[in-house]
């Protein structure tokens, strides 16, 4: 039997990059797919996505803003009632915002990268843990990154944010293993995403091939991660094969974090 057979998996940010690759993971285990993303157009790819790898899957899709609470709510009660439960939630949504030196920092782009990065997170779980303390089951991975377990530079926002990530996972997670729910974090690394593309323009707007290149060589294995890399330990973590793993957060990093 499938892993998700009859399991429903929620995914903010699943327009593209991490939320798109696990959307098709699960999908091509069996599960029932609730779509969040601000992009309708990137919803709509991800669907045709899973359409190919799980032509009968079911899945819904939902257009929100996940900084704003009450859209929050309302892409929970949707999963909902479609399909009268949650069982897994990728809590992924998320941005890098502009790169500055602290001193030169936005202090309304720091505002805006938290209420997506941090906030977004947190409305999330709010509202999904309620669900799951209910049924008495569910598993919960967030996105973080290894800018959440250490400082990478230029990224103030960023960085608060998924350091605020951990934070919450280890917080919740502690709260909420007595009532059968898992709550982890993955800190994914140099995963070649749309966003780390987009970052490597912000270090060489002229070059960003050769910006990429030279990123990359820091890293033991002197390549970028997959996304479907990263789908793969989150599909692990939001299945029951998880089940006693709680309070985790999981470098997806080609081992770059623990390098000297």
């Amino acid at each position: 039997m499938s892993n998700f057979s009859d399991k429903v998996v929620l995914i903010t940010g699943a327009g593209s990059g991490l939320g798109r690759a696990t959307a098709v993971a699960v999908a091509a285990q069996g599960a029932k797919l609730a779509l969040v993303d601000v992009s309708e157009k990137g919803l709509a790819d991800t669907q045709a996505a899973v359409a190919e790898i799980a032509p009968d899957a079911a899945t819904i899709t939902v257009i929100s803003d996940v900084s704003d609470e009450t859209q929050v709510a309302a892409y929970v009660a949707a999963t909902v009632e479609a399909f009268g439960r949650i069982d897994g939630f990728f809590n992924n949504a998320g941005i890098e915002g502009k790169q500055n030196p602290t001193e030169l920092y936005g202090s309304e782009e720091f505002e805006r990268v938290l209420s997506i990065n941090l906030s977004g997170v947190f409305f999330g779980l709010k509202h999904v843990l309620a669900i799951m303390k209910e049924q008495g089951s569910g598993h919960v991975v967030n996105t973080a990154s290894v800018g959440g377990i250490r400082g990478v530079g230029n990224q103030s926002g960023y960085a608060a944010a998924k350091h605020g990530v951990v934070g919450l996972t280890h917080n919740s997670a502690i709260e909420y293993g007595i009532h059968g729910v898992t709550i982890n974090a993955v800190a994914p690394g140099a995963i070649w995403t749309p966003m780390v593309e987009n970052s490597m323009k912000q270090i060489d707007a002229e070059n960003p091939e050769q910006a990429a290149e030279q990123f990359i060589q820091g890293n033991p294995t002197k390549r970028y991660g997959k996304p479907e890399e990263v789908a793969a330990v989150v599909a692990f973590l939001l299945s029951d094969a998880a089940s006693y793993v709680n309070a985790q957060v999981i470098a997806i990093d080609g081992g770059q974090s623990q390098k000297y």
